[in-house]
């Protein structure tokens, strides 16, 4: 049997991931967010994140649903913050999300509409794959990773933790990009980049 969930955010991402959950018949407790904020789905709120605190991690899952638009160590912050004291977060899968037999995934990995991620390819911790975004063999993307909606990703591609990826980027086979970068919308990723770039253009280039 399924555990009740408290989702930690209320912004668009939230909406998203709660959307999906309630589809798939999910008992929702409520939300955290650091000030009272009304609901799009009714949900209830529950007071700040450290009133997580109060359940049994037992006897509850978490949702982190803030979603990125840069890097940023709140994702993974809040996700350490509470696996130290056991709580375990639960992975979101919408049902049109096609996703090979043989990938490895990581608690907490939210995947959404659309996407394709294929043969051998392991997403880890408390990643973002977002909505259309294609992924193919053998690719490693790390923790705490935010790829956005309609990115296209070659095979064999390793990207470190941290990094964000924008929407509509492009990657090409191969290519290892570093931890904490963030590749701009649209972008076409042909070499490789070390830790902490930032890189836009086509080809994507280091600014």
């Amino acid at each position: 049997m399924n555990k009740p969930i408290i989702m930690i955010g209320n912004g668009g991402h939230a909406s998203v991931l709660t959307e999906i959950l309630l589809a798939q018949k999910e008992t929702i407790i409520g939300f955290t967010a650091p000030t009272l904020e009304e609901n799009a789905f009714g949900l209830t709120y529950l007071g700040s994140d450290e009133v997580i605190e109060e359940y049994n991690p037992s006897d509850i899952e978490l949702v982190l649903a803030i979603g990125t638009i840069k890097p940023s160590p709140l994702r993974e912050k809040i996700f350490n913050i509470f696996t130290q004291k056991t709580y375990h977060f639960k992975s979101v899968i919408h049902p049109s999300a096609i996703i090979a037999p043989s990938v490895q995934l990581g608690q907490g990995v939210q995947i959404m509409a659309g996407t394709i991620i294929q043969t051998n390819t392991t997403v880890a911790d408390n990643s973002i794959i977002n909505t259309g975004a294609l992924i193919d063999h053998d690719c490693q993307i790390g923790s705490h990773i935010h790829i956005a909606p309609g990115t296209k990703i070659s095979g064999s591609v390793h990207i470190e933790k941290g990094t964000h990826v924008g929407t509509g980027a492009t990657i090409i086979q191969g290519i290892h990009i570093g931890s904490n970068c963030l590749i701009g919308a649209g972008a076409v990723v042909v070499s490789n980049f070390a830790n902490g770039i930032k890189a836009v253009g086509v080809p994507a280039k280091e600014v």
